[in-house]
């Protein structure tokens, strides 16, 4: 059982070195899949077919990776693991497999390797049925937050997820946490942000002289529920839960982050009002696996070199 389902799997592969990875989520055959896009700068993988406006149902599996738009290679060796193992819609010649995806900005230093084909494969192979580890691990090992208020706050992001139970539904989630935006704690406090703890004080920020904001940022999630739904239920269910991106990033959903969330329905119980009830719970666990991630993430050292921390500081400078 991986984010409180069974039979679904979660599996991740991180980069030797620790800079990059991606996760990957197997739901059960039979899972009808959605998708909703908040953020002006995404990159994503059948985002459009698994659309509120798109013709796709059926997802046969969903990834999340590091590498930017290169790592959306990884979702290759997403397909080829799954044409292999005989997941997809049926055709003549070959299951064809529907896998969502979406990236994270998280090259640091040029000439880096990026999570790949091979890398999909290797996730879909390490892929078991538990929860994965969070911090900064799979798609979450080059993540950072807190850049809004200026490079000198910046913090390690990562991998968190979640589970909330409601109505007699189930809603999980795992998400990959590299925000332009600070990240509050339950009580308003800054849980990474200038200082962690403190009030957040929006008269603080120096947002408005980062000129431009960082273009690496964004916040990607897979959510799973067993809940029935339509796929206009699902769809709207998934656009509701980015508001458990905004309770806990600010700011979110700005033009410099890619914030994509992706759904997954095991179809398996009928309840009523499944879509609001899937929407509340779904926004709870969006919002409670965004600080497990940076949580456990904390005290790890960044992702982002040294010299390459203080270049951006010193082009932050200029800028001003």
């Amino acid at each position: 059982m991986a984010l409180g389902l069974p039979d679904v799997a979660v599996g991740s592969w991180t980069h030797p070195d620790g800079h990059t990875g991606c996760t990957v989520v197997l739901p059960p055959k039979g899972s009808m899949g959605a998708c909703a896009v908040r953020g002006g700068a995404p990159g994503t993988r059948e985002a459009a077919a698994l659309g509120p406006g798109g013709q796709g149902t059926e997802c046969h599996a969903v990834f999340l990776s590091g590498g930017s738009a290169f790592g959306l290679a990884v979702g290759d060796g997403v397909a080829r693991w799954c044409e292999a193992h005989g997941r997809g819609y049926d055709r003549f010649v070959t299951p064809v497999p529907v896998v969502g995806g979406a990236i994270v900005f998280d090259l640091h230093r040029r000439g880096a390797d990026r999570p790949d084909a091979d890398s999909g494969w290797a996730a879909c192979e390490a892929a078991r049925f538990a929860d994965p580890d969070q911090g900064r691990v799979g798609v979450g090992a080059g993540c950072t937050v807190a850049k809004s208020s200026g490079f000198q706050h910046i913090r390690p992001g990562g991998q968190g997820w979640a589970v909330v139970r409601g109505g007699g539904v189930t809603v999980g989630a795992l998400m990959a946490v590299n925000a332009l935006g600070n990240v509050l704690a339950e009580d308003g406090t800054f849980l990474a942000g200038p200082e962690r703890g403190t009030p957040n004080d929006i008269d603080g920020y120096p947002f408005t002289d980062l000129a431009p904001p960082p273009r690496a940022n964004t916040v990607i999630g897979c959510l799973v529920t067993d809940a029935a739904l339509t796929k206009a239920q699902a769809s709207r269910a998934a656009d509701l839960a980015h508001n458990g991106i905004a309770r806990t990033i600010e700011p979110a959903h700005t033009a410099f982050d890619g914030d994509a969330l992706f759904l997954l329905t095991t179809q398996a119980r009928e309840v009523p009002n499944a879509s609001d009830l899937v929407a509340t719970l779904a926004a709870r666990a969006v919002a409670e696996a965004i600080r497990s991630a940076v949580r456990a993430a904390a005290g790890q050292p960044l992702a982002v070199p040294d010299d390459v921390l203080a270049a951006m500081q010193a082009a932050q400078k200029d800028d001003r």
